[in-house]
C-alpha cells in the first residue's frame, strides 16, 4: 500500500497568492485529499490569518476527505443548528442547496425570504453568531455549480473596524449586541420555518468588537443576518448604529468575490469575516450544491475582556441536535 504521509512532513509545497487588496488568497500546490505537511499547514494558517479567507481549486474531495482535511485545524460542529438531515454517517456535513430549503420549509420559502430583504446589507452574515460560541472557521466545497453566476463574496471585518475613525472605534469597543437566529426579523406564526426556529431558540449577547484569539486583532462582530439589536440603547439608536457599521462592513474595498467551479474549496476565518451568498441566480432554473463543515469556536471576548453570554439554547458543538415540532 502506498503511504499518504509526506516523505518530509515539515516541507511545504503550498504557495499563497493574495486575491485582493484586503481579503482572500489563492492557495496552490496542495492536495487537500491527503494529510498536509506541517509546512503546508503553516502556509494555510498564516494566509488565513492575514487574508481571512483562502481558496483552493481542482480538489477531489468527498464528505469523508473534507471532514479529514478540516480536522487538521480543529474539532467540528454538528452540521447546522437547524438541519436534522445531514448525510448519513456524516453528521458534520451541511449541504447548501436551495431545493432543500423548499423541501424543509415549504414551497414559497424562497419568495418569502426575498420579501424580507429591506436593504443592500441583507444577506451578509457571519456563520451562526446566534450561538454563544460561533464557529471558528468554515470550509465549503463545491459539488455542482451553474455555468455562470452563483459567486460568493467575503468581507474583512478587521479592515472594516480599522476603517472607522478613532472616536467611533473607542465608542463601539464598549458596546454589546444581541444575536439571535432570525436576526431582527423574529419569525412568528405557525409556518414550518417559524416552528423550527422557535423550537430551537438560539440567542446570545456578543461584544460589538471582538478580539481575535490568535492574532489579537480587533474586528467588528455584528452582521445583518443574526444581530437583532445593540443592547442598552434606544431602538432608533440601535438601528442607526448598526446601519453605520453595516455600511462599513460591506464597503467594496474590503471584499473579495469568488467564482465557484466543481472541486473549488473556500476556507474562511469566521471570527474575522462576513459573507454574502449569491442572489444573481435566484430567477434561473439551475442547480447549485455545496457542502460545508465548521470548526467549533470559542466564546468571543471584547476589548474589555468580557466574554459573550448565552441567553437561549446551548453552545454549538458536535453534540448539537435539532427539535422538530409537529
Amino acid at each position: 500500500m502506498t503511504s499518504t504521509v509526506p516523505s518530509n512532513p515539515t516541507a511545504s509545497a503550498a504557495i499563497a497568492r493574495p486575491a485582493s487588496g484586503h481579503t482572500g488568497a489563492d492557495i496552490f500546490g496542495v492536495d487537500l485529499s491527503k494529510p498536509l505537511s506541517d509546512g503546508d499547514l503553516t502556509v494555510i494558517k498564516e494566509a488565513l490569518h492575514r487574508w481571512k479567507v483562502v481558496f483552493f481549486r481542482g480538489q477531489d474531495l468527498d464528505h469523508t476527505s473534507q471532514i479529514a482535511f478540516a480536522r487538521q485545524f480543529g474539532e467540528l460542529t454538528y452540521a447546522h443548528p437547524h438541519d436534522d438531515t445531514p448525510p448519513q454517517d456524516h453528521p458534520e456535513i451541511f449541504t447548501i442547496d436551495p431545493r432543500r430549503y423548499e423541501e424543509r420549509y415549504g414551497e414559497g420559502f424562497g419568495e418569502a425570504t426575498k420579501k424580507r430583504r429591506y436593504s443592500y446589507f441583507s444577506g451578509w452574515h457571519t456563520d451562526v453568531t446566534a450561538a454563544v460560541n460561533p464557529p471558528a472557521g468554515s470550509i465549503l466545497r463545491a459539488e455542482t455549480v451553474p455555468e455562470f453566476g452563483g459567486d460568493t463574496q467575503w468581507t474583512n471585518l478587521v479592515a472594516a473596524y480599522e476603517g472607522l475613525s478613532a472616536p467611533v472605534r473607542a465608542f463601539i469597543d464598549t458596546l454589546r449586541a444581541e444575536h439571535r437566529y432570525g436576526g431582527a426579523d423574529k419569525p412568528t406564526g405557525d409556518s414550518p420555518y417559524a416552528r423550527r426556529i422557535n423550537d430551537n431558540l438560539l440567542v446570545s449577547i456578543h461584544p460589538v468588537v471582538r478580539v481575535h484569539p490568535e492574532t489579537g486583532e480587533r474586528a467588528l462582530f455584528v452582521n445583518p443576518g443574526f444581530t437583532s439589536h445593540i443592547v442598552g440603547v434606544r431602538p432608533s439608536e440601535s438601528r442607526a448604529l448598526l446601519n453605520l457599521l453595516y455600511e462599513e462592513v460591506t464597503r467594496p474595498e474590503y471584499t473579495v468575490r469568488f467564482r465557484w467551479e466543481p472541486g473549488s474549496v473556500a476556507f474562511w476565518d469566521n471570527r474575522a469575516t462576513a459573507h454574502l451568498a449569491p442572489r444573481d441566480i435566484e430567477h434561473l432554473d439551475v442547480e447549485r450544491r455545496l457542502h460545508r463543515v465548521t470548526l467549533i469556536g470559542e466564546l468571543p471576548i471584547g476589548p474589555d475582556g468580557q466574554e459573550s453570554q448565552l441567553v437561549a439554547g446551548k453552545p454549538f458543538t458536535a453534540d448539537h441536535r435539532v427539535v422538530v415540532g409537529a
